[in-house]
């Protein structure tokens, strides 16, 4: 199929629709503005400087980071000399309550260990056995909103709230070959949706140089959130593992993962520790997904000649298609890529230096955190031709694709490339292809999104479109 000429890169005087994002503050506010500001959002917290920036200094009483958009500097720090560049523990003291000691937080010889014991889940074949269970909760995710809409013409939907529970559904089917329906399921689901909108990326913890002994400052709500979450899953492990014992165990995600030994150390997760490692899959599984597919449904809603195009390129689909069949939906793999370039649903990630450093001339000391922004990055005026528009032609371009080369991580890159990532395109993938195959996602005049971060990039009062059942 050709180009339509109307959604060609890059000129925003073509058509691409340009999506909202936050409005940045002004260069120089107080810190207590500053803390302010980040404390509601951090996306709104930063200054616009920092979409054409290469590198920005940022110092307060207590700490001092540097946020790189240089490609070279992200290279080092990802790919060239991880190790000299951890994940820094000012992350860690934001989601501790509910991720433990998890891949996510960890460094050094112990990240080493859980990576070796996780990666193989997550290999090519196994992707290819998780599917039938994305299948399903793709075929569940369309009931629910055909009972949404069932004989209307157009009803108005939280779209975000819906790609939750079917994110979450993936998740419980392929981890523990459970439905969303399931009753811890269901609970977990519950106090997760409550605990991320409570839990900002970094808490003020992270701000102020505290003690390891010394309270975290978490909201209440926050704590009672986490421990619930950590109780639940807590029983779904202790369930499989006397499954394993039984020799009952269905061959998913969890078994392969409860059963692999280190091949270093022979040595497999423990209970407290499959627990920590459950709440990063439900975490990375879940939450990132949900926030990925609510926003390429309003990409779709706000620019009906792409949505169609999707629609057309998905027509033969089937209900319940199979593997193959999703590797050759080129188009609606760029509409999702595209919303991941917009909308990376983790904006930020810190490390910290541990040795002296010079980056564009300026001396780096040990201790201090490298912020690399997806966020800023994928929208960088100088990497990216009409950064802020929508635009998933740019994929099928040269100068697009050295742009997703340098400056795309949604992921993050090198070693501690998300080990899901390739799990989140196929099923990112596949739940739009299901979606858009049964309905139409309009846009509700005057009810545009605005993006926030929470725990990943969500809408501040959620996604509301228009859907319509497709005849």
């Amino acid at each position: 199929m050709s180009e339509d000429p109307k959604s060609c890169p890059f000129a925003a005087a073509s058509g691409a629709p340009v999506p909202p994002k936050p409005a940045a503050r002004a260069d120089r506010v107080s810190l207590f503005t500053y803390l302010r500001l980040f404390r509601r959002d951090i996306l709104s917290a930063q200054p616009a400087r920092l979409y054409r920036a290469w590198m920005a200094e940022f110092r307060t009483p207590f700490f001092h980071s540097y946020l790189c958009n240089d490609p070279k500097l992200v290279d080092l720090v990802l790919n060239d000399r991880p190790e000299d560049f951890p994940k820094s523990n000012r992350i860690r003291a934001g989601l501790e309550p509910v991720l433990g000691n998890s891949v996510f937080v960890t460094n050094g010889e112990t990240w080493k260990y859980q990576r070796r014991i996780i990666d193989p889940a997550f290999e090519g074949g196994r992707l290819r056995d998780t599917f039938p269970a994305m299948v399903a909760a793709g075929q569940a995710a369309v009931a629910r909103m055909q009972s949404l809409t069932q004989g209307s013409t157009g009803t108005e939907v939280e779209v975000e709230e819906e790609m939750s529970h079917a994110a979450a559904d993936v998740i419980f089917r392929t981890l523990f070959s459970i439905p969303i329906e399931h009753e811890i399921a269901a609970r977990v689901f519950f106090e997760f949706r409550a605990y991320q909108r409570t839990q900002p990326i970094l808490n003020l913890a992270a701000f102020l140089p505290l003690p390891r002994w010394f309270p975290r400052l978490h909201r209440g709500r926050t704590r009672a959130s986490a421990k619930m979450i950590r109780d639940l899953i807590t029983r779904l492990t202790d369930a499989r593992a006397a499954e394993i014992a039984a020799g009952t165990a269905p061959d998913d995600l969890a078994t392969k993962i409860m059963t692999t030994a280190d091949p270093v150390t022979g040595q497999r997760f423990t209970p407290a520790e499959m627990v920590d490692q459950v709440a990063i899959f439900f975490l990375a599984g879940h939450e990132t997904s949900a926030s990925a597919l609510g926003w390429s449904l309003y990409l779709l809603a706000l620019s009906p000649d792409v949505q169609e195009r999707v629609a057309a390129e998905v027509a033969t689909l089937g209900a319940a298609p199979d593997f193959s069949a999703v590797t050759r939906l080129r188009y609606t793999r760029d509409v999702f890529r595209e919303a991941l370039r917009l909308y990376p649903p983790v904006p930020m990630m810190v490390r910290q230096n541990t040795r002296p450093e010079t980056f564009r001339d300026r001396k780096v000391k040990p201790g201090a955190q490298i912020v690399l922004s997806p966020w800023h990055i994928q929208r960088h005026e100088r990497l990216w031709e009409d950064p802020d528009s929508f635009c998933p032609a740019r994929w099928q371009t040269d100068s697009g694709r050295q742009s997703a080369r340098e400056a795309y991580m949604p992921f993050s890159a090198g070693p501690r490339v998300c080990t899901g990532a390739g799990f989140a395109m196929v099923e990112g993938v596949l739940l739009l292809a299901m979606l858009v195959q049964r309905f139409r996602f309009d846009r509700i005049e005057g009810a545009d999104p605005v993006p926030v971060a929470h725990l990943t990039v969500r809408a501040e009062n959620g996604i509301r479109l228009l859907v319509t059942p497709r005849g």
